[in-house]
């Protein structure tokens, strides 16, 4: 402890039981000197005691080397003794009480030293624990400050993460919503393939019965054809015979060459109209190719808009997979820095 502090606290404790001033001054100079070694002023009483005016420390301090003095005298009273004997006595015995009050004070002079010495020690110890003490203080309100700036980290890590949570499950949902939409359109795009599979087959067995069917009128026509231009010819030749046979039968052979004109009309009459429903047939057969070209337009698109889709999917999934990584790279850069903050015990 301090031998100041101590001092203080002694005099704090002779101030109850010392109402009066002077008393109180002789009590502490008694306190300082022969408990302390140390040697009392005026003003050291003063600073210590802070009671009464200047005066009153420089009195009783005074009345204290009186009196300690007034002790330390040594009288030889004895009747049978002469003076002379007495005086001599009286000297011996006060320079020997002088002597061991000197050894006294060189030893409690030696004592103060070590003492102050010790003190010396204490205050620098002291000082060194309190200096100590403070980097310590310092050192945990750094790392208070460190974590509170870890624990504003980790607060914003994981509201990144929530963040970054509810993007990942709305990518997911959005992902989800992708593939129901893709399996929709691979259904509907299969069965759009199945239907004009069977539209295209029907097509073609309408084209071939079409293609049937005009062969087989255009062979009619030409066999037609081929017959009454056989038969015209007949005809020519039978009136070339005729015309040598007589006059009156190129009137008949008119006849019948009229008749046989009409029926030639109404040969080219049947071929117009075959040739007519070889055209519809081939307008259909055009109008049938268009309607086709268009259904493998709209297959193509829908092989597209497929295509697109995975893809979405694909870039979804990446997105997913990367945030997911971020997370967990979040996570385990917050646990390290939660790890280097952590004070140490």
């Amino acid at each position: 402890m301090n031998v100041e502090k101590k001092i203080r606290e002694d005099i704090d404790a002779l101030r109850e039981t010392a109402s009066n001033t002077q008393d109180l001054y002789r009590e502490v100079c008694a306190l300082l000197f022969f408990r302390y070694g140390v040697t009392p002023t005026a003003n050291k009483l003063y600073q210590l005691v802070k009671k009464g005016s200047m005066s009153a420390p420089a009195e009783a301090l005074a009345h204290f080397w009186e009196e300690l003095r007034e002790k330390s005298r040594v009288r030889i009273e004895h009747p049978d003794l002469p003076e002379s004997l007495k005086a001599a006595a009286g000297e011996l015995v006060g320079r020997l009480w002088a002597d061991a009050q000197a050894e006294a004070q060189e030893s409690l002079s030696a004592f103060r030293q070590e003492a102050d010495a010790r003190v010396v020690e204490a205050d620098v110890a002291r000082q060194n624990a309190e200096s100590d003490q403070q980097a310590a203080i310092d050192e945990l309100e750094q790392l208070r400050e460190a974590l509170d700036v870890a624990a504003e980290r980790n607060l914003a890590l994981e509201r990144g993460l929530a963040a970054e949570r509810a993007m990942t499950e709305s990518l997911r949902a959005q992902s989800v919503s992708a593939k129901e939409r893709l399996e929709t359109l691979e259904t509907a795009l299969a069965e759009a393939r199945q239907a004009f599979s069977v539209e295209l087959e029907k097509l073609r067995d309408s084209l071939r019965v079409s293609e049937n069917r005009h062969e087989a009128s255009e062979k009619r026509a030409l066999l037609e054809i081929d017959r009454e231009r056989t038969a015209a010819a007949k005809v020519q030749k039978e009136l070339a015979h005729e015309r040598q046979t007589g006059a009156d039968l190129v009137e008949r052979h008119r006849s019948e060459y009229a008749a046989l004109q009409r029926q030639l009309g109404d040969v080219r009459q049947k071929l117009g109209v075959a040739e007519g429903g070889l055209t519809r047939m081939r307008e259909l057969v055009e109008e049938q190719t268009t309607q086709l070209e268009a259904m493998r337009g709209q297959l193509t698109a829908r092989a597209t808009e497929a295509a697109l889709i995975r893809r979405e999917v694909e870039l979804r999934d990446e997105q997913i997979r990367a945030v997911e990584k971020s997370l967990q790279e979040q996570k385990k850069a917050g646990r390290s820095r939660a790890g280097a903050v952590a004070p140490k015990c």
